[in-house]
């Protein structure tokens, strides 16, 4: 799941190429810079909210989503580096990864 500052940065990256498209066709429309940025900045400020609640709501949906077979295994705190080796020794062990 991407954390929500994640997608504010990814939402405010795909508006800014946005901005950039937009700006230059309603300045190529209307020749006016004024109306451009109005038009721009409204546009690309109700588009940023809506991607960033488009992108949340689309983390609680797990169509389409590849899981990995160890992500069902409850763990109670993070591997320390020397478990992780064990696990990926096991693994090894067992045929699961080179």
């Amino acid at each position: 799941m991407d954390t929500r500052k994640r997608s504010w940065a990814k939402s405010i990256v795909w508006r800014l190429i946005g901005i950039v498209l937009l700006g230059l066709i309603s300045y190529l429309v209307t020749g006016d810079w004024k109306e451009m940025s109005v038009i721009t900045i409204l546009f690309h400020s109700i588009r940023v909210i809506l991607y960033y609640y488009h992108e949340r709501a689309w983390e609680h949906i797990s169509w389409g989503r590849v899981k990995h077979p160890l992500a069902e295994i409850p763990v109670k705190q993070p591997l320390a580096p020397e478990d992780m080796e064990t696990v990926k020794e096991q693994l090894r062990h067992l045929g699961y990864v080179d």
